[in-house]
């Protein structure tokens, strides 16, 4: 039978398949739309994404067919073609159906691909149908299975293709994407042209519905809609992506916020009850399971003993100022681990702050307990610290308080730290039971700390000079300043008593700041009376280990226009040789600026000559233990002899002080001793006394000096006499 030969319109093809591939494309985005969490937005999403998707398919579908034509009028029944837009929305809403689902199995995979591609077939044999052709259309039945088969494949590649992506998330590439859109593009034009190709009409037919839908402003029309339709629905999935997107990224942000703010709280409640240093209790926590102690104790009734243990450290400070708070803290952190594997496991150790801890101990049975776990920590930190390469020392002063034994439970802190300071009082790196004697003490020394802070603002403290004597010359060589404490309500406070509570208190170093620069500011008002002496100062431990110790000294000359060989600094020897490193460059720096330096107490500590001869000193001054016994002791005569002549050996001058006696003075004289200080020549005075007894008019109170003492001595100290 011959058959009417078939035409296409390249370009109404072309079309057909770009459209097809936009679909596909878009398709591909709404399948991510469809698995959003929100079931009533996914719901939305399924049924536009599926009027959407049938309607690009069915689009195709339709261009396709108006870029097919035969030697007659063609035209499209309205009701089939609605119908087949219809199968066209049904097989998509069956393929983002699957697409919402969790994982495609096998039989879920090719169930799907059945019913996409029944629906997809249903789209376009009900289109062709639409076609009212008499005769009717002669098909190929292999040409329609291949269709078939064509649209089951299509639709298995469009359900592994969706799935295939969701690996990529929403943000995954685009290109991926675009390819896929062509491949299911391809397939599903393929199928569609299968699908025309099967259809043959005999010579002689004629279209009866060819007064329906058709014409090329339809296909134009169809082109545009759809296009506009798709890209619509584009847009909006897109802009709902990013929407979603920055939705995720605020709730990751505040959920991240949230984590934040309760490791925050988290930490901010650990830092309330726990010391960050060491990780010990704090004194909150420590208060607190003190409270609970005192609770067990007082519900039990069995006559067990509670204690605490006050432990502060003894040299801390030094090792602070000394090395920097990065070394102190190592050594805090040290201390807390000895203090734990000391305590028993049922102990609480705590951290108070500073360089204090503390100790809870419970279900004791009497005093020893305490006093036993007393001794090991004593031990325990005395032992040395490797810290930063360096080996330090430090020990523990410790207060015991015991309940019920020492008052009451609410008094057991503040017991404990008055006994820890009669441990600290009696030298330190020991162990005392509170006693009651122990709490006025403690309060003393606390009051005493405060006002010491007080008394250089107040004006309280002030120099007395006691003067030293050129033994050749017979005439005053200069003068050592001494701190003096004048308290408004105890009077003279002694320096044995003050300087010690300063060391612990950490105000040695502003004392000490102060006699600089009220020593230098004197020999100003000095020099402008016309008396130039050399002014002498004891420099601390503390002092030598501050960095700007060269610069503050420095400073004071130039700031009182004081030259600086009239400054002479001492330094006991224990403390020089104690870090014989720092001790160098201090002396260094300080014999850089030409000031001169002294090695006092000399004979009392351990010094080598190698350590001696390193610092550029120019002075040794002979501890008075020594002066005291030269009358008496040959073993002290032959010290002083031996320390003279070497330190004339080594270029150095020698100073005697503590010089009571003219029997002292006569032998120093014979030794050859340089300088000589003491009772009997002058008392210390303050520095309007000095600079009268100087100048001749030496009142009787103030000294114990007579001119005898030197033949020919010459007291007077005017117009340079002691600048050499």
């Amino acid at each position: 039978m011959p058959y009417l030969i078939p035409s296409y319109d390249p370009g109404i093809v072309a079309a057909s398949l770009l459209i097809a591939s936009f679909a596909a494309y878009v398709t591909l985005d709404l399948a991510q739309r469809v698995r959003a969490t929100d079931l009533a937005v996914a719901r939305a999403w399924w049924i536009g994404g599926s009027i959407t998707m049938g309607t690009g398919i069915w689009s195709m579908h339709f261009v396709g067919m108006l870029a097919y034509s035969l030697p007659v009028p063609l035209g499209y029944s309205g009701l089939l073609t609605l119908l087949s837009w219809v199968a066209g929305v049904g097989a998509s809403a069956v393929a983002l159906w699957l697409a919402s689902r969790g994982r495609l199995t096998l039989p879920r995979l090719a169930g799907g691909a059945l019913l996409m591609g029944a629906g997809i077939c249903t789209m376009h044999y009900t289109g062709m149908a639409a076609l009212d052709m008499a005769p009717p259309i002669v098909w190929r039945w292999s040409l329609v299975a291949a269709s078939g088969a064509i649209a089951f494949g299509a639709s298995a590649a469009a359900l592994l293709i969706f799935f295939w992506l969701r690996r990529f998330g929403e943000h995954g590439d685009k290109r991926y994407q675009a390819v896929a859109a062509l491949v299911m593009g391809a397939a599903i034009s393929g199928m569609h042209y299968t699908g025309m190709a099967a259809a043959q009409f005999p010579e002689g037919t004629v279209c009866m519905s060819s007064t329906g839908l058709g014409g090329e402003q339809l296909g134009t029309l169809v082109i545009l809609a759809s296009t506009v339709l798709l890209g619509l629905t584009l847009f909006t999935s897109m802009l709902d992506a990013r929407m979603q997107s920055t939705s995720a990224r605020l709730t990751a942000s505040l959920q991240s916020a949230n984590s934040q703010l309760q490791a925050a709280n988290e930490e901010l409640q650990q830092r309330a009850f726990v010391d960050n240093l060491t990780g010990l209790p704090n004194r909150l926590l420590f208060e607190d399971r003190l409270k609970h102690a005192l609770a067990r104790h007082a519900r039990s009734g069995r006559g067990e003993r509670m204690a605490v243990l006050f432990v502060d450290l003894d040299g801390f400070k030094p090792v602070n100022d000394s090395f920097g708070h990065a070394v102190g803290d190592s050594v805090l952190q040290q201390v807390a681990e000895r203090l734990q594997a000391a305590a028993r496991g049922s102990d609480t150790v705590a951290r108070i702050g500073g360089d204090e801890f503390v100790l809870l101990l419970e279900d004791m049975t009497d005093a020893g307990d305490a006093t036993s776990l007393a001794r090991r920590v004593v031990l325990a930190l005395s032992r040395p610290m490797l810290v930063a390469e360096r080996t330090l020392h430090v020990s523990a002063s410790v207060g015991i308080a015991l309940h019920p034994d020492h008052g009451e439970g609410g008094k057991l802190l503040t017991h404990a730290d008055a006994a820890m300071y009669a441990a600290k009082r009696a030298g330190g790196n020991s162990y005392a039971l509170f006693e009651a004697h122990m709490d006025a003490g403690a309060a003393k020394q606390l009051g005493l700390q405060f006002d010491l802070r007080q008394a250089v603002a107040g004006g309280q403290l002030s120099l007395h000079y006691q003067p030293k004597f050129d033994s050749r010359r017979a005439r005053l060589s200069g003068v050592e300043a001494l701190l003096r404490w004048q308290h408004p309500l105890l009077g003279n406070i002694p320096p044995s008593q003050f300087i010690p509570l300063a060391e612990r208190s950490g105000l040695i170093n502003e004392l000490g700041n102060w006699v600089i620069d009220e020593a230098c500011r004197q020999m100003q008002a000095w020099q402008r009376e016309g008396v130039r002496l050399r002014v002498a100062i004891n420099l601390s431990v503390h002092q030598l280990r501050q960095e700007d110790l060269v610069s503050r000294i420095k400073q004071a000359l130039q700031r009182h226009e004081v030259d600086a060989s009239m400054l002479l600094c001492e330094i006991t020897e224990s403390a020089a040789m104690e870090d014989i490193k720092t001790t160098q460059q201090a002396f260094e720096g300080l014999s850089r600026i030409g000031v001169f330096l002294s090695i006092d107490d000399f004979g009392t500590g351990y010094s080598s000559l190698s350590y001696l001869r390193q610092l550029p000193a120019r002075q040794l001054k002979i501890d008075r233990s020594f002066i005291h016994d030269l009358e008496t002791s040959a073993d002290a005569r032959a010290v002083v002899d031996a320390v003279v002549r070497l330190a004339h050996a080594l270029g150095l001058s020698v100073v005697a002080e503590g010089v009571e006696t003219q029997g002292q003075c006569n032998i120093l004289l014979q030794l050859d001793c340089d300088e000589l200080q003491g009772f009997l020549f002058a008392r210390p005075m303050p520095a309007d006394e000095l600079f009268a007894w100087a100048s001749g008019h030496k009142p009787d109170a103030a000294i114990g000096f007579s001119p005898s003492v030197f033949s020919g001595l010459d007291s007077s100290a005017k117009a340079g006499s002691g600048s050499g």
